[in-house]
């Protein structure tokens, strides 16, 4: 990763090829946009806007003579870049990874609730994505199950994806800029990261009046805070491997199984983080 990151930051034009090429990679929020994270925390966020116009430029002028659709070519870099760019200067004002994140998972949930307020139909809404998901499941001779994809299991889905996307681009990001050699700030490390009892009290209120009131809203808030946990689990992960407890192989066997174990593995993370919101595992261990 250090030669990685030598490499982006050693010319100009490096970085500018990196981000229009990686653009076109699948899931170009952890690839484009933690490189663009990487330009703002090293040269700040006026020369990474300068070299993502240079970016785009290149991009767009390739799409025309190609005959490709440059509006959706544009939509892609805003939705890639714009958030990126906003973390990584967050971070930079704030100096805080920790604090970055907790507000991430408020975000997010007010994310949810303009949606929720802005789409008066949100089955309507997500009807077509639903057919398309439909039709490609029997396409593969499988069955869909309605219950399973219905309009609020999509909003919810869609909430943690992009927020998994935009953080994971953020802490890849900052992970190459501390790979970095000496000049560089340290705004906090990943492995010690703690969303807080706050985060935690609030999602036991929210899980206990959702079950009194019986409200998907309040459910689906509490489930998206709870699965966001996953992040600290991840976090206390890398802490044993710092402390030598874990070795390198059950860092990589974590993000290997990630794809193939996505829901048993999230939520395992997502039960070790919460309780650790709560006990402190990292701290009672340093104390014994």
């Amino acid at each position: 990763m250090q030669a990685i990151a030598k490499w982006l930051v050693a010319r100009p034009y490096y970085a500018v090829v990196a981000l229009a090429v990686t653009l076109m990679l699948p899931a170009p929020q952890l690839t484009s946009g933690a490189i663009l994270v990487l330009l703002v925390l090293v040269q700040g966020a006026r020369l990474a806007v300068v070299k993502a116009l240079a970016a785009a430029a290149a991009l767009v002028t390739t799409s025309l003579i190609l005959g490709g659709s440059a509006i959706s070519l544009m939509v892609l870099m805003a939705a890639t870049w714009a958030p990126a760019l906003l973390l990584a200067q967050a971070l930079v004002t704030v100096r805080s990874l920790t604090l970055i994140l907790q507000v991430s998972v408020i975000v997010s949930v007010l994310a949810l609730l303009v949606f929720q307020l802005l789409v008066p139909d949100v089955a309507a809404f997500w009807q077509p994505y639903l057919d398309m998901m439909g039709e490609i499941i029997r396409q593969n001779g499988l069955e869909l199950n309605a219950e399973i994809l219905t309009a609020d299991v999509m909003t919810v889905s869609a909430v943690l994806v992009l927020w998994m996307l935009y953080t994971g681009a953020l802490l890849l990001g900052y992970g190459l800029y501390c790979r970095l050699p000496s000049g560089t700030e340290s705004f906090g490390r990943f492995r010690d990261l703690n969303f807080g009892r706050v985060i935690a009290f609030i999602l036991a209120l929210l899980s206990l009046l959702a079950f009194v009131i019986d409200a998907v809203l309040l459910e689906s808030i509490a489930f998206i805070i709870f699965v966001m946990f996953m992040l600290q689990g991840l976090a206390i992960v890398h802490w044993l491997h710092g402390e030598g407890i874990l070795p390198l192989f059950a860092i990589i066997a974590v993000y290997v199984l990630m794809p193939f174990l996505q829901v048993l593995l999230i939520m395992a993370l997502a039960l070790i983080g919460y309780t650790d919101a709560w006990i402190g595992f990292r701290r009672r261990f340093k104390k014994v």
